[in-house]
Formats: structure tokens, C-alpha cells, sequence
């Protein structure tokens, strides 16, 4: 690109290697933090910084061998206009604020998912179901429509790229249930090492499927059996389909499907559930 050059005139003298699809251009950082973007300069250039890799010579991927064409011996010190972009204070006392979000009180105090949702700062890509699994969460955990709509607008106004108005809008539909393993899929960035709403506030209690047929658990197949402590324990608390329970277990829709009807048949399974 060659108006970045005008941003940056080091590139024609640093480090320089030559990729599948343009050139890697090397600075040392000599101690400063530099905080990487996929949007440097509002454009789609990425720069790599603390923390980061990238693809070295002389690796080689899809036949292509990376080369350097300015050597490391080269390596200029990071430009000023780089580091200045990525300490530059907050424009406006809004976005101090951004810093300074402190989680709210909400009932659900041990669903750790909620915690950590509203920890984080939320990135683009994971907003709309983050924030759309946490309305859904606050309601699940009865706290009321309006109390938690108010709680969704206070952790999108923390953020560094927030919601519209009108995308917010959006989120405020209710799903049937949000259960861990759902919540899992959708948000890569859940633990839930620590939470201790799992078994049912970290407990086999007496209405856990595997507590309740424990004394039966040796006459079942070792498929029955790996479905019931599936139930027991990945959906605890949860309701799932079929073809869940059989994406989930790596196992035959088929195979799964006549299991759970034997199951319900010895009443091991509530009839009404897992269709």
C-alpha cells in the first residue's frame, strides 16, 4: 500500500520479510507496549505487538518460503506515531468510564457466566450474542424485564466499541433457556472451572438424574449409561434435543434416539423430555 508509507517512511529501511500476500515489516520494541489492531490506521492492515507472532523465516506454507529482504540487523525502534495511536488517552470522560465499569448487583450472584460477561470488554464478533445471552441470563435468574434491559444499556455503554441503540433492540428478545453447555457454544471465552452453579450449585443433589438412579446405572448398556451421565452432568439442569445429546456425545441420532426411548420406558427419563 503505498500511501502507508507516508504514514510510516521506516518501512522502506526496517526489516522487511516478504509473505504469501505482501511483506511482514519488523520494529523492535525496546521496551514499549504496543497493543496490536486488525485496523491500524482505520484500514485493514494488522499490527502485531505484545504477546503476538507471526510467520518467520524461514518457515515455508503452501510452498511459499519465507524470506527476509531487509535482514534483522535492520530492525529499526518502533515509530513514535505507532506507540502515540495506542496510549492515547480517552477523548471524552464517557469513555473514561470505559475503565472504571464496576459489575452491578443482579440476582444469580453464582452463575459465573454472568460475571464474566460483564467483565469483559467485550470485542467485535462476540457483542450481539454476549450481550443477548446476558439479558436472557438476568431473566432466567428473576430479575425483572426492565432491571435487566437497564443492566444490558450499562454494560454496552462501558464498552470500548459499543451497541447502537437499534442493535441493541434487537437483542431484547427472550430465548426458551440458556443452559451452560449453549452458553459455551456461543461464547468461547466462558470458564465455567469456577462456577459454582454447576450441578446444581456445585452439588450431586438428590434430584440429579444420576443420584436418583444410581442403584440402576449397572444394568444399563454402556450407551444408556454414557447418555445418563451426559445428562447428569454436561446438561445438568437442561432439556436438550436428541440430536443434541448426540452431536454432543459424538454418537448415531439413531443409536441415541432408541436409548432415550429405553430409557424413558425403565422411567430412568421423564416421557415429556428429550424428543
Amino acid at each position: 500500500m503505498p500511501e502507508l508509507k507516508e504514514y510510516l517512511p521506516e518501512l522502506k529501511e526496517t526489516t522487511r520479510v516478504r509473505t504469501r500476500r505482501g511483506y511482514h515489516y519488523y520494529f523492535s520494541l525496546n521496551g514499549e507496549y504496543v497493543k496490536s489492531t486488525n485496523n491500524l490506521f482505520g484500514r485493514r492492515l494488522e499490527l502485531k505487538g505484545n504477546g503476538n507472532y507471526v510467520v518467520a523465516p524461514p518457515s515455508i506454507i503452501k510452498a511459499h518460503q519465507y524470506v527476509y529482504e531487509i535482514p534483522l540487523s535492520e530492525m529499526l525502534p518502533i515509530p513514535k506515531v505507532l506507540i502515540k495511536k495506542e496510549r492515547e488517552p480517552a477523548p471524552c470522560v464517557e469513555e473514561r468510564k470505559h475503565k472504571t465499569f464496576k459489575i452491578p448487583k443482579y440476582h444469580g450472584q453464582k452463575v459465573d457466566c454472568i460475571r464474566q460477561i460483564f467483565s469483559r470488554d467485550l470485542e467485535e464478533g462476540e457483542r450481539n450474542n454476549s450481550l443477548f445471552i446476558l439479558y436472557n441470563l438476568l431473566l432466567q435468574n428473576k430479575n425483572t424485564d426492565e432491571y435487566s434491559k437497564k443492566l444490558v444499556v450499562e454494560k454496552n455503554g462501558s464498552l470500548s466499541k459499543p451497541l447502537t441503540e437499534a442493535e441493541l433492540k434487537k437483542l431484547y428478545r427472550k430465548a426458551y433457556n440458556y443452559g451452560c453447555i449453549g452458553i459455551r457454544d456461543k461464547l468461547a471465552y466462558i470458564k465455567c472451572e469456577a462456577c459454582g452453579h454447576r450441578f446444581k450449585e456445585g452439588k450431586l443433589k438428590d434430584s440429579n438424574i444420576l443420584i436418583k438412579n444410581i442403584r440402576i446405572l449397572p444394568e444399563l448398556s454402556n450407551t444408556q449409561r454414557g447418555i445418563v451421565c451426559l445428562l447428569g452432568t454436561v446438561f445438568e439442569g437442561e432439556y436438550p434435543s436428541i440430536n443434541k445429546i448426540a452431536e454432543t456425545a459424538n454418537m448415531n441420532y439413531e443409536t441415541v434416539k432408541n436409548a432415550i426411548k429405553i430409557l424413558k420406558e425403565m422411567l430412568v427419563i421423564d416421557e415429556a423430555l428429550y424428543n
